[in-house]
C-alpha cells in the first residue's frame, strides 16, 4: 500500500492572525461568523496584539477589568490592525524613505573650494583632486580642484504605501529570546512553534515512534532574509559607513527557514530540504515531503517557510518591474484620490498590480499509518503535488504552458481517486490569485478551460490574497491553511475588496464570489492549491478535506479504528488547552537555543545500525544492493 500524507498539525502568522485552528481563516470571514465565532476571533487576535490581557481566569482591558464581549472600541482596532493596510512605521515610513541623491559639487566660478574634515574620515585612497593641508594633529584642510560627485542623505515618497503586514502589535521576536534575528526568522519560530503545538501530541512522543532520520524538514524563503540582520545589511553597509557583522550571512540563507526549525525547535537529526520555487516554493517543499512520505523514506514531515519581504528595498525592486499597485496607479483605475489601502489586492478584479505580504506557514504530515498509531487529530491529506516549467520564453516573468499542466494533472489525479461527482460538485480552487492584469487573465482561463473540459460548472475560486497580500515563498501556505479553514466551516472567503470582475477575466464555469460564499460544513470534500512563480515555476496541490480523509483512514484502518478514535479524544484535549493559551497571547514559543546537543562521541556504531542517545530507534546501516542486476 502507498502510505497517504495526512495532515496532523499546522500553524503560522500572516496579515489575518495565527493560522492554527483557522483564527486568521476566521478572520478573513469575519463578517459571516456566528456571534459566538466572532466574539472569539475579536478576542483572541486582541490579545495577539496586545490589546487586551489574557489568562486561565479570561480576558481583562487594560485598565484590568475582566471583558467577555469585546466592545467596539477593540473590535474596530482588531479590524483596522490586521490584513492589508497602509505600511506602519515599524516597517518603514513610506512617506519618507531614507536614500542617497548623486550631486555634483564644484567652486564658484568654478574654481576649487575647501572643508575641513577628521584625519579618520578620509576615504582611501584620497580622490586625485584632493589636496591636503594640516589644520592641527586631528584635522586636514581639503581643497577640491574642479568638481566632485557626493552622495547627500535625503528622503523620498515611496509610491507603494500599503501591505499585507502582521496583526499591529504583535511582535515575533518579542516571544522568546530572538538575539537580534531577522524578522522572517522569528517569524519561522514562531510559526513552527504553532504548527508542534497545535498537533496536542508531545513532539518527543513522535520521536519515540520513529527512526530520527525519518523525519524531515522542509522550507524555504524565496528571497532569503533581506532585513539589516541579514543581506539587508550587507548589501548596504559599505555604503552606509559601517561594517558586516559575523552574522549577517549565515543568518540570510534561503534554507535558514528549515536550518532554524530543526536546530532551535525541533532539534531534528533527519533529512533536511530546502527548494526555492519562487512563489510556488511551499508546494514545491510539499511535493519533496509528499514523495518521500509515500515513498516510505519518511514518516514525519514538517512543511513550511516563511517569508518577510516588506521593506522599501526589495518593494523598490518589484515596483520597477510593475508588479506592485501604488496610490496612483489605483486612483487612476477608481478616480478618487486617495485610494484606500485596504483595497489595494484585487485578484479578479480591475488592478494594478499586487500587494506585498508576509508570513510564516509552517504543516506538519504523517503516514496514515503512524498518524493512526498516534492518535493524530487529522486535518487533511496531500496526496499530490504536480510541477511543470513554461519552456521557452520571451521573458522571464511572463507566463506559459506550465500552469495548464500541473492543474490539469492535478484535477486528474483528484478524479481517480474521489471520481467525478467530488470532482464536480464538491470542490474548491484555492487560486493564486496575485491581483495583477496578466494574472486574472491567464489564470482564470486555466481554470474555465480544464472545468469545461471536465464538465464542472460555478466552479468556486477562492483568493485570499486579497486579504493577505503576496507573501511571495509562503503564499501557498497561506493559500493551504486558508482551504482547511474553508472546508472544515463551510464558507468560502469572498473577495471583498472588488465590485465586479474585470470584463477581461474568464468565468463561463467560475463562481468567483464578491462575498464570502457558503457551501456548507464538510460539503466540499477537495481544494486545488494553485501557485504560479516568476521563471516558470508553476506548482498545482491536491488538498483533500478532513471528513474525505477519515473516511478513507477508517476503510483502510478498520480493525484499529476504535483504539484510534479513544487515543484521538486525549490528542484533542491537549490541542484544546494550547488553543485556549495561544488564543490569550501566550504562544509558548520553542526555541531551544544550545539545548539537549548531542555529544558526537556518545553515538554508538556498528556495522548494521547507528544509535544516538534519546532515541528510541536507531539509524539503519545495513542496505541492500538495489543494483544487483548489474553483477
Amino acid at each position: 500500500m502507498t502510505a497517504l500524507p495526512v495532515v496532523v498539525g499546522y500553524g503560522g502568522v500572516n496579515a489575518a492572525g495565527r493560522s492554527s485552528f483557522d483564527q486568521a481563516y476566521r478572520r478573513m470571514i469575519l463578517e459571516s461568523l456566528p456571534e459566538k465565532e466572532r466574539r472569539r476571533t475579536l478576542l483572541g487576535l486582541g490579545a495577539m496584539m496586545g490589546l487586551i490581557s489574557g489568562d486561565s481566569s479570561g480576558y481583562r482591558d487594560s485598565n484590568g477589568v475582566q471583558i467577555t464581549v469585546p466592545d467596539q472600541a477593540l473590535a474596530d482596532a482588531v479590524v483596522n490592525g490586521t490584513l492589508i493596510r497602509r505600511i506602519e512605521k515599524d516597517l518603514f515610513d513610506p512617506d519618507s524613505v531614507p536614500m542617497h541623491k548623486t550631486v555634483t559639487l564644484r567652486g564658484a566660478a568654478d574654481k576649487s573650494f575647501r572643508f575641513e574634515i577628521s584625519k579618520r574620515d578620509l576615504p582611501q585612497p584620497l580622490p586625485s583632486n584632493w589636496l591636503l593641508r594640516a589644520v592641527d594633529k586631528n584635522h586636514v584642510e581639503v581643497t577640491v580642484d574642479g568638481k566632485g560627485e557626493w552622495l547627500i542623505h535625503a528622503r523620498r515618497d515611496f509610491p507603494v504605501k500599503a501591505a499585507g503586514q502582521l496583526p499591529r502589535g504583535f511582535d515575533p521576536g518579542a516571544h522568546y529570546n530572538s538575539r537580534f534575528q531577522p524578522r522572517g526568522l522569528q517569524m519561522a519560530i514562531v510559526g513552527a512553534s504553532d504548527a508542534v503545538h497545535s498537533m496536542g501530541i508531545g513532539w518527543d512522543r513522535v520521536c519515540s515512534r520513529v527512526h530520527p532520520d525519518e523525519i524531515g524538514v522542509y522550507a524555504s524563503s524565496a528571497l532569503s532574509q533581506m532585513n539589516d540582520e541579514a543581506w539587508g545589511g550587507v548589501l548596504k553597509s559599505r555604503l552606509q559607513g559601517v561594517r558586516p557583522n559575523s552574522k549577517q550571512v549565515p543568518m540570510a540563507l534561503n534554507s535558514m527557514p528549515a536550518d532554524f526549525i530543526n536546530a532551535y525547535v525541533l532539534g531534528s537529526l533527519g533529512h533536511t530540504e530546502a527548494i526555492a520555487g519562487a512563489c510556488a516554493s511551499f508546494l514545491y517543499n510539499l511535493q519533496a515531503a509528499i514523495r518521500d512520505i509515500s515513498q516510505g523514506r519518511r514518516r514525519v514531515a514538517m512543511v513550511g517557510g516563511s517569508e518577510a519581504p516588506i521593506t522599501h528595498e526589495v518593494m523598490d525592486g518589484f515596483f520597477s518591474m510593475s508588479a506592485l499597485a501604488s496610490d496612483d496607479a489605483l486612483c487612476k483605475i477608481d478616480g478618487v484620490s486617495p485610494t484606500d489601502p485596504r483595497l489595494y489586492s484585487r485578484p479578479f478584479g480591475n488592478n494594478a498590480g499586487f500587494a506585498m505580504g508576509e508570513s510564516s506557514q509552517y504543516v506538519i504530515l504523517m503516514d496514515d499509518a503512524l498518524a493512526i498509531e498516534l492518535g493524530a487529530d487529522i486535518h487533511g491529506a496531500v496526496p499530490a503535488v504536480f510541477m511543470d516549467a513554461d519552456g521557452f520564453k520571451k521573458s522571464i516573468s511572463s507566463t506559459g504552458p506550465g500552469n495548464y499542466i500541473t492543474f490539469a494533472k492535478t484535477v486528474g489525479m483528484a478524479r481517480a481517486i474521489l471520481g467525478d461527482h467530488a470532482l464536480r460538485h464538491n470542490s474548491l480552487v484555492m487560486a493564486h490569485g496575485s491581483s495583477t492584469p496578466l494574472n486574472r487573465v491567464t489564470e482564470s482561463e486555466i481554470f474555465d478551460r480544464i472545468a469545461h473540459t471536465f464538465g464542472i460548472s460555478d466552479w468556486p475560486v477562492c483568493a485570499v490574497k486579497a486579504y493577505l497580500g503576496h507573501s511571495m515563498a509562503t503564499a501557498s501556505g497561506d493559500q493551504f491553511a486558508a482551504a482547511i479553514g474553508a472546508m472544515r466551516h463551510g464558507w468560502v472567503p469572498g473577495i471583498k475588496t472588488i465590485n465586479s470582475v474585470a470584463p477581461d477575466v474568464h468565468q463561463k464555469r467560475l463562481k468567483i464570489p464578491l462575498w464570502d460564499l457558503n457551501v456548507g460544513p464538510d460539503r466540499m470534500s477537495m481544494a486545488f492549491i494553485n501557485a504560479k512563480g516568476f521563471g516558470g515555476n508553476n506548482a498545482t496541490g491536491l488538498l483533500l478535506s478532513p471528513t474525505c480523509t477519515e473516511a478513507m483512514l477508517h476503510k483502510r484502518h478498520k480493525k484499529d479504528w476504535k483504539e484510534y478514535l479513544a487515543l484521538r479524544e486525549a490528542t484533542r484535549e491537549a490541542a484544546a488547552a494550547y488553543e485556549q493559551k495561544v488564543d490569550q497571547g501566550d504562544f509558548q514559543v520553542i526555541y531551544r537555543f544550545g539545548e539537549g546537543m548531542i555529544a558526537e562521541e556518545q553515538l554508538q556504531i556498528s556495522e548494521d545500525a547507528l544509535t544516538v542517545p534519546g532515541y528510541a530507534h536507531p539509524v539503519k546501516l545495513h542496505y541492500h544492493n538495489p543494483y544487483k542486476d548489474m553483477f
